[in-house]
């Protein structure tokens, strides 16, 4: 019984673990998720490139109909480091730093 308790939280510390943002270097200081926009900005400069796009933000209404309720826009921006190191990718959800990844 006490087994059965002990992995769904193990569960969830994996899957928290999983999804933890990376950490980049720009210049002498440290970008991640917890910047605002214009810090990272400050930080890093502006980036190589700039994609956006804007989604509608849907729910179920209480008829069990899909209703839009807004729309949310996505931005992701990437910094070529050079030939050494893998480019840095922030994901900006509605002006907010959603994550910041390694690129391919």
């Amino acid at each position: 019984m006490k087994t059965a308790n002990l992995i769904p939280g193990a569960l969830l510390l994996v899957a928290t673990t999983v999804h933890a943002d990376e950490t980049f270097r720009c210049g002498q200081w440290i970008a991640n998720s917890d910047m605002s926009v214009s810090e990272l900005l400050s930080k890093c400069g502006q980036p190589d490139d700039r994609q956006s796009s804007t989604e509608d933000v849907m729910v179920r209404n209480k008829h069990g109909l899909m209703q839009k309720t807004g729309e949310t826009r996505i931005e992701t921006w990437t910094w070529d480091r050079g030939p050494n190191a893998a480019p840095m990718v922030a994901t900006i959800v509605d002006g907010r730093i959603k994550s910041i990844e390694r690129g391919r």
